[in-house]
């Protein structure tokens, strides 16, 4: 599978995303830097990385999603092309409006940066079809703005429709919900405050990561 990792000025988890797809599907993934206007031909996945695109000025992901290659984004995702969006990356897909809410200062305002357990709340998605309903990962985060808001009847919403992937098995952050991962109404597009790309590999502590990846092979296709 082709795939396209989107790089920001201030993005320092691109490369991470990027081994974790090479590892996965065998092929490179094409750096697409953010003032490109269009997205490669042919690629089966978007990957919008963590960081801190443009030094989280004003909101968290604000700015990054109004660059060129996040309109590209945004067209080619309202066709059905799958976007995953992790940690800034969740940000920067709230603020273009492909997924609903906010994500906001931590509850407590510190920084977190750790393993986290995390419940596969809907297996039935491209992006967790690896996992089981109910199943218990551990996947790390490091985020200052993860704590997810929107207000009750967006959640009841997101609940209802079966859109919310991952919560929280632990306190974290203060989001709404436990909410850590969620997708839009068409189900191709997810973004979630965990990285994934930080399990793939015994050598990480853990593999629970990778099903994320091998599920998305499986299910878009090679």
């Amino acid at each position: 599978m082709k795939t396209a990792v989107i790089v920001f000025p201030g993005s320092n988890c691109d490369r991470d995303l990027a081994v974790a797809l090479e590892t996965v599907t065998g092929t490179k993934p094409i750096m697409a830097w953010h003032g490109d206007s269009a997205l490669p031909d042919g690629i089966g996945l978007v990957a919008v990385p963590g960081g801190f695109s443009y030094g989280d000025y004003l909101r968290s992901g604000a700015i990054a999603a109004r660059s060129p290659i996040m309109r590209a984004v945004v067209e080619q995702a309202g066709r059905g092309l799958p976007v995953l969006g992790v940690c800034n990356g969740f940000q920067v897909l709230t603020e273009a409006g492909l997924l609903p809410g906010a994500l906001m200062r931590n509850q407590g305002l510190n920084f977190v940066c750790r393993d986290v357990a995390l419940t596969v709340d809907n297996a039935q998605t491209a992006f967790t079809s690896r996992y089981e309903a109910g199943e218990t990962i551990r996947v790390p985060v490091a985020h200052h703005d993860g704590n997810y808001f929107a207000d009750a009847e967006t959640l009841d919403r997101l609940e209802g429709e079966g859109r919310v992937a991952f919560r929280y098995g632990e306190p974290v952050n203060g989001s709404a919900r436990a909410i850590a991962g969620l997708v839009n109404e068409a189900g191709n597009v997810l973004g979630m405050m965990p990285h994934p790309e930080r399990k793939i590999e015994a050598a990480h502590g853990g593999t629970d990561g990778r099903r994320l990846f091998e599920g998305l092979l499986e299910t878009v296709g090679a």
